[in-house]
């Protein structure tokens, strides 16, 4: 394996510090000079880029948030000429203006790179087919591991989401021995399988390269299981680059390998700023190194991880995301993050890993249901014993009471994409009530 590692992945602890030092302090003067945010934040904060002496006074720099971005839509935050942008992505917008992000032709190859990297970290190998079953379009999933795959040598099958009977068709037919997919879809994808009366670990698949939402250890457990193959995290957001910032290494499984030439990791207490040392859980934080089209410093991601030391490469590694600081639910004065529930219903006998938090309001008081799907063998007597399983486990884990309901199989809705977790209802319920 080590012979197949790129120039980026064979630098020392040294030769890796003084190459981030000389890029930050590139992408500081490039933000500064060029994008109007960054000039008007270093000047209020009190810092120029020549400030930058070492790698720690990189915390003197301000944060860049999603509502920086939004309040620059759409073009604002460019640092290069308009003619320069050679492609454009851009978040759904369904909780307000959408993130726009641009690309030159230098920051689309760095993209391709650190993609096919990722890929051969999980296993991937050039000559493979790759089929794509993430979104193809603004959104950065499909682009953004098509054009890595490619780059790595192998076959590219661009599935895109949905028509889930016909992924499984193309599959069964192409024999592609990587998927990278959302691990919310590669269940629904599963039980299609299940469905046409296929054995899911009868397929060509050997790898499945799955990110865009967090994912658990029993998730792991359950699509390796069934599928009989690797399943590997990959990490990204479209603010610093797509898919493609870190990958998880096949051979060791233990969290996600950040590609530190490219992109700076911090972690921050989420309520302070300040930054955490190594080993400490907090709110991710990155800086992009070398992109042009859209610089970002210091961009608060709001995943809570901590970073570890390296393993299977030399580059520092994130632990997988437990959650999104601004996915937390708040229950009575306890904090809950939807993959704490996901590990609970995974672990219970009798229910597939199908699932959907319903928040409502009881007078004063929020409350919590817990939706969960049966397995299609289970019994009745079985579901009761699930639902006092769950509810049991959920006081016991995480301290709250919820209320739990077994619903029929495939009654919950199915995900092409990123999963909707939590169906918030509390306005309807509390307009009801009064």
């Amino acid at each position: 394996m080590a012979d197949m590692l790129d120039a980026g992945e064979r630098l020392n602890a040294q030769e890796l510090r003084e190459l981030q030092l000389a890029r930050l302090r590139d992408a500081l003067e490039h933000a500064y000079r060029n994008v109007p945010h960054y000039q008007a934040a270093f000047d209020k904060a009190g810092v120029r880029p020549e400030d930058c002496r070492s790698l720690a006074d990189l915390a003197r720099f301000p944060f860049t948030t999603k509502a920086d971005l939004r309040e620059n839509y759409p073009f604002g935050m460019f640092a290069v000429d308009r003619s320069q942008i050679r492609r454009i992505h851009a978040s759904s917008g369904t909780t307000g203006r959408p993130t726009v992000v641009g690309y030159t032709e230098g920051d689309l190859d760095v993209w391709a790179d650190v993609v096919a990297r990722s890929i051969r970290a999980a296993g991937g190998r050039p000559g493979q087919i790759v089929h794509v079953a993430y979104g193809y379009g603004l959104f950065t999933g499909g682009l953004g591991a098509h054009y890595g795959a490619e780059r790595l040598g192998c076959t590219v099958v661009p599935a895109s989401g949905g028509m889930t009977a016909r992924q499984v068709q193309l599959i069964q037919d192409f024999r592609p021995e990587i998927i990278m997919v959302t691990p919310s879809y590669m269940l629904t994808l599963l039980d299609e399988f299940e469905r046409q009366g296929i054995d899911p670990r009868s397929t060509s698949l050997k790898t499945g390269i799955f990110g865009a939402e967090p994912w658990t250890e029993q998730m792991r457990a359950e699509i390796e299981e069934r599928f009989a193959i690797d399943a590997v995290d990959i990490y990204g957001l479209s603010e610093v680059m797509g898919p493609g910032v870190a990958q998880e290494c096949v051979e060791t499984k233990d969290g996600l390998h950040i590609w530190e030439d490219h992109f700076y990791p911090e972690v921050v207490d989420p309520l302070t700023g300040e930054v955490l040392p190594d080993g400490e859980q907090g709110e991710l934080v990155f800086t992009s190194l070398t992109k042009q089209a859209m610089p970002v410093i210091r961009y608060r991601t709001r995943d809570l991880t901590r970073l570890l030391p390296g393993t299977a490469r030399n580059f520092r590694r994130m632990e997988k995301i437990t959650g999104r600081s601004d996915d937390m639910i708040i229950l009575r004065g306890v904090n809950l993050f939807p993959t704490q529930i996901e590990e609970i219903v995974l672990r219970t006998p009798g229910v597939a890993p199908h699932f959907q938090l319903r928040l409502t309001r009881e007078g004063r008081l929020d409350a919590l249901t817990v939706r969960a799907e049966a397995r299609a063998d289970a019994t009745g007597e079985e579901r009761a014993a699930a639902a006092q399983a769950i509810g049991r486990a959920v006081k016991d884990g995480v301290g709250v009471s919820v209320g739990v309901e077994i619903v029929d199989p495939e009654t919950l809705e199915r995900s092409v994409g990123k999963i909707r977790r939590i169906v918030d209802e509390r306005a309807r319920t509390q307009v009801r009530e009064g």
